[in-house]
């Protein structure tokens, strides 16, 4: 059976998870504010769940209603056919939130919705009250604009933790950011690439997992490989062909930071994506660290905002400009800073506008 489903991400990755889904086969790819629309079934859900690198969580989407009252959001949850995924002993806990929209409490959103589900389900399975003894199948709700959209998660953790980052320092770039990054500098894998401000690691990391062709996911579960209707042998057989397409590469990926123990915690971080071997860390300042003879640079400084201070931060930009420029480097830098071009002393040759968690950024191209 084919579902409509629906990849979240963060602002601005849109466009970015859209490509991603294109690249890897999916159908039907629609990109919208703050989500990625495609068509498949639950193998092509997990698949995506295992192969994609920009999104937070893969959901199905179940259905689409006008909710201005509570009234009509009981009736679009009842008129949805839960039963086509959620078993006769399934849990049902529902989530959600509400923007722009009449119906402001979540917790009577929630109590609405638990109440609609368990009528549709115990009219289909014959319960007075549902035994919910069973896989647990999360329902989440967006309500907008007195919109309703109703999911059903596949994920479970969200898809940014990879499994390999069980510590980092202080205020790390997300997984699914740093990919996008990555991305966006359109690097190939024998291009050399490093990262002079790389503290637990992470941008190395998604970048050594991208040019080895290794699934994000292939070291962690997903919540849809306990539902009912999801044979295990699927996730084997996926995970087998995800290990069969693990490629080597020759580009050199190394990083540095002045923190002893952001080494440390970068090192063991790479040594549990299986990417020890392939990048390399130091400890330097970042007016001595190594840099490429040619290749490129990205790298999430510190903001200001959570790190030390802004001007602090203003002379990192400083520093890392003079160094890209003077080794005729690409950069490709995250920062909230709407001054940064005037600290890394160049105007990017483009910018492009996303978020770090609620934090608006710009990541600042220098080609």
């Amino acid at each position: 059976m084919s579902f409509r489903l629906c990849a979240p991400v963060l602002l601005g990755l849109e466009g970015i998870c859209a490509d991603e889904l294109r690249r890897l086969d999916f159908a039907d790819v629609a990109a919208e504010n703050g989500r990625v629309l495609f068509s498949g079934d639950l193998t092509e859900a997990l698949r995506a769940n295992l192969w994609l690198r920009t999104a937070e969580r893969v959901q199905i989407l179940l259905g689409e209603f006008p909710a201005a009252t509570f009234d009509q959001l009981f009736e679009g949850v009842k008129a949805t056919p839960l039963e086509e995924i959620i078993d006769a002993n399934g849990a049902f806990p529902v989530k959600g939130h509400s923007t722009r929209s009449r119906l402001t409490s979540i917790p009577d959103c929630q109590k609405i919705i638990k109440k609609a589900a368990a009528v549709r389900l115990g009219s289909v399975y014959g319960y007075q009250t549902m035994p919910e003894t069973g896989a647990k199948y999360q329902l989440s709700f967006h309500i907008m604009n007195d919109r309703c959209s109703l999911y059903l998660d596949t994920t479970g953790a969200s898809l940014h933790k990879r499994g390999y980052r069980a510590e980092a320092n202080a205020a790390p770039i997300r997984e699914t950011l740093a990919a996008a990054m990555v991305f966006l500098s359109r690097r190939r894998g024998d291009r050399p690439l490093c990262d002079p401000l790389c503290g637990s690691g992470t941008i190395l990391i998604e970048a050594a997992l991208m040019a080895s062709n290794t699934a994000p996911g292939l070291n962690r579960p997903f919540a849809m490989e306990g539902f009912a209707g999801v044979d295990p042998s699927v996730g084997e057989r996926l995970r087998e062909e995800a290990r069969s397409l693990v490629r080597s590469f020759d580009g050199e990926i190394f990083g540095s930071d002045r923190d002893h123990a952001a080494i440390g915690l970068a090192r063991a971080n790479a040594e549990k994506a299986g990417m020890g071997k392939v990048i390399r860390f130091a400890k330097a300042e970042l007016s001595e660290a190594r840099f490429p003879e040619s290749g490129i640079v990205i790298t999430n400084p510190p903001y200001g905002e959570r790190l030390g201070d802004v001007a602090e931060a203003r002379a990192v930009y400083k520093t890392l400009g003079q160094r890209v420029m003077n080794a005729h480097l690409g950069a490709y830098v995250i920062s909230p800073d709407e001054q940064f071009e005037k600290f890394f002393d160049r105007r990017a040759d483009k910018k492009r506008k996303l978020y770090n968690g609620m934090l608006k950024c710009n990541v600042y191209m220098y080609r």
